[in-house]
C-alpha cells in the first residue's frame, strides 16, 4: 500500500507544478479556471482510487473469513 501512496503523492506533485507553471504562464485567465479544474479532478480520481482499495481489502478480508467458515464445516 506505500508504494501505492507515494504514485498518488506523486501524481498530485506534478499536477501540482503544471498548475503552478500554468498560473505563472498564463496568468489570471479563464484558462487558470480549466487549470485548477485539471488538479482537482486529479486529486478526486486519486482519493476515489484510495477509498476503493480499502473497500476492496475489507471485502477481500470478509471473503476468506467465508472460505474458512466453509472449509471448517466442510472438514467436519
Amino acid at each position: 500500500m506505500k508504494k501505492q501512496d507515494l504514485g498518488n503523492i506523486l501524481i498530485i506533485a506534478i499536477t501540482f507544478i503544471l498548475f503552478a507553471i500554468a498560473l505563472f504562464t498564463t496568468g489570471f485567465t479563464k484558462d487558470l479556471l480549466v487549470e485548477a479544474g485539471v488538479l482537482l479532478v486529479s486529486i478526486k480520481i486519486i482519493m476515489m482510487n484510495r477509498a476503493n482499495a480499502i473497500s476492496n481489502k475489507e471485502l477481500l478480508k470478509k471473503l476468506n473469513e467465508i472460505n474458512e467458515k466453509l472449509d471448517t464445516k466442510k472438514n467436519n
